[in-house]
């Protein structure tokens, strides 16, 4: 499929408008410091604020002028009620154009959707929380407490130019907020237990992140005596790096049910009509195997997972080398961050050094408050008949680093149903795309919330 490369037309929707304004500014981010840079993008954002009367902060590193941020607090008609942060990033991850049906950075409307990197990932809540902003700017409308929202640079890496650099550098621009909303969840599924008949009816359901496994990247080093090839030692840094990644690799982790994954469980059962028991390991086994596609992500948010994906050494096929190095990707559900700690050391063996690259400890907020309830009523007040279910992210977004403020973070990126069954699709992918239909119900259903929570 090849589409044609519309720009849209004059009754477009100003979300979509936005949307494919703001994909056309390349904000590519390969990590490790290399990246277009996010400021041009940046400095649009805060020009179309600033044109509708607000006055935003943008905000860089010195070191990197180029990676800039974009900040504005809207005050609230009741200053006693705290305040809600919104957080979307700028950055996307690299699109090879050759790849691509479209020019991945053209922001083309076709077929039902809009196509271009970070249509999905995540400029579409970027452009829907740009959207409420002027639209509040154009009438005077004033949430009922203070909304600061922050578009940020460098997600798609560490976040040290962007949420990680805000909190630390800038902690009073989020003085007196008590929450946050970001990427990852609020996207309608038509959900079916596994095995049902497909004339049964779907359930409508929107998943809405109430926490995240911890993020621990673990850079390994084993060293031992350089030699020839021929000569084999026991000390052979290869074989004892790659003893140690065979035995991360192939560790079963333990369930672990954090609170939020036995309520995405249990919230599923119910809605699915699914007897489950949730107090034994196999009664958990078999709850996944029953709620099926329906469960994701618990599958890997009920367990840890330590994932080789790195390897570096040696020079030449007939020399031993003096070292081996290898990185894991750890990730680890809410709560149980302490026993992987203890049990790193066993796994990793004598003769393999470790350092974490990143740490990041999972977080996990409540989902039997006053803010799961509000995100959940925004979408029963535009879906009646829908089943809002909490969810634990298997990866990790910035939702870490307001975490850190004491903030309860949720992901809620709304997305709603396309009449045609279109789904977004190609995050990190090929001709990522977002149903315009699902766009614009999205931002409605995010300017309610934002207004009214």
């Amino acid at each position: 499929m090849t589409p044609p490369p519309s720009p849209g037309g004059p009754a477009e929707p100003e979300v979509v408008t936005l949307l494919r304004t703001m994909i056309g500014f390349d904000t590519t981010n390969w990590g490790r410091g290399r990246s277009r840079g996010e400021v041009d993008l940046a400095r649009w954002v805060a020009d179309q604020l600033g044109s509708v009367g607000f006055e935003p902060r943008l905000l860089a590193r010195p070191d990197a002028p180029e990676r800039a941020n974009v900040v504005l607090r809207v005050p609230g008609t009741d200053p006693d009620l705290a305040g809600l942060v919104v957080h979307a990033h700028l950055d996307v991850v690299p699109a090879e154009p050759a790849d691509w049906s479209v020019d991945p950075f053209a922001g083309v409307v076709a077929d039902g959707f809009v196509w271009g990197r970070g249509a999905a990932d995540m400029k579409d809540m970027a452009a829907a929380t740009l959207a409420t902003l002027l639209h509040w700017g154009r009438t005077g409308t004033r949430p009922r407490r203070d909304v600061v929202v922050a578009f940020v640079a460098d997600e798609e890496d560490r976040g040290e130019l962007g949420a990680e650099w805000l909190v630390d550098a800038h902690p009073g621009l989020f003085a007196g907020t008590a929450a946050a909303i970001g990427e990852s969840g609020g996207e309608f599924r038509a959900l079916r237990a596994a095995g049902a008949d497909p004339v049964t009816p779907a359930v409508r359901c929107y998943a809405v992140a109430a926490g995240e496994r911890g993020t621990m990247h673990l850079r390994l080093t084993a060293t031992g005596t350089a030699g020839h090839a021929s000569r084999p030692g026991a000390d052979n840094p290869v074989v004892v790096l790659l003893d140690a990644l065979h035995r991360l690799a192939h560790h079963r982790w333990p369930l672990h049910l954090a609170p939020v994954v036995r309520s995405q469980l249990a919230t599923l059962a119910a809605a699915l009509g699914v007897e489950v028991d949730l107090d034994s390991d196999a009664g958990v086994e078999a709850a996944l195997a029953l709620l099926g596609d329906a469960a994701d992500p618990a599958r890997w948010t009920s367990r840890a997972s330590t994932t080789p994906t790195v390897l570096e050494a040696g020079y030449k096929v007939n020399v031993i080398p003096g070292s081996a190095t290898a990185e894991v990707d750890v990730r680890c559900p809410p709560g149980y961050d302490e026993a992987l700690l203890a049990a790193l050391p066993a796994l990793l063996g004598e003769g393999v050094e470790h350092t974490f690259t990143s740490f990041q400890r999972p977080v996990e907020a409540p989902v039997d408050g006053a803010w799961f309830a509000a995100i959940r009523d925004a979408v029963l007040r535009a879906d009646p008949g829908a089943t809002v279910v909490p969810t634990c992210m298997a990866g990790g977004t910035d939702a870490k680093a307001f975490a850190r403020l004491g903030l309860h973070c949720y992901g809620f990126a709304p997305l709603g149903e396309d009449p045609d069954g279109r789904r977004a699709t190609g995050v990190h992918g090929v001709d990522e795309r977002v149903p315009v239909a699902s766009l614009v119900w999205g931002a409605a259903v995010l300017a309610d919330l934002l207004t009214t929570i």
